[in-house]
């Protein structure tokens, strides 16, 4: 799915884009017949970009990098989720590396603007 900007932040545009290709994921594994895994990538794919999108009107600094800690966990959970469909021979390893790597660009961005945060 092509990178979609909508909005004056790209970890919003990024995690929104990913948040998509989860759900499409999701819907795939469903009529696969793989529910409890796909729940628990649905609810934490997902929760990444709804943590960031409550952090852009945080109450404090404080709050800001809250949210993003939590997205940020989200995001390693999701990693964990998606590695585990691989390993247990759910998913196949391209799909595997095609979510990984959207991911793990998350985490890295996630990570800079948590330490950016706290510096600053």
């Amino acid at each position: 799915m092509p990178y979609i900007e909508n909005s004056e932040n790209p970890i919003v545009d990024l995690s929104f884009n990913y948040g998509v290709r989860i759900v499409k994921f999701y819907k795939y594994l469903a009529s696969q017949n793989v529910n409890v895994l796909s729940k628990q990538l649905l609810r934490c794919g997902t929760s990444i970009g709804a943590n960031i999108q409550e952090s852009i009107h945080a109450q404090s600094k404080a709050d800001f990098i809250s949210k993003m800690n939590i997205a940020l966990k989200e995001a390693d959970e999701t990693e964990y989720w998606l590695k585990l469909l691989w390993k247990s021979e759910i998913i196949e390893e391209i799909e595997y590396k095609s979510l990984s790597k959207d991911v793990k660009q998350i985490i890295g961005t996630l990570v800079k603007i948590i330490k950016n945060s706290r510096v600053s």
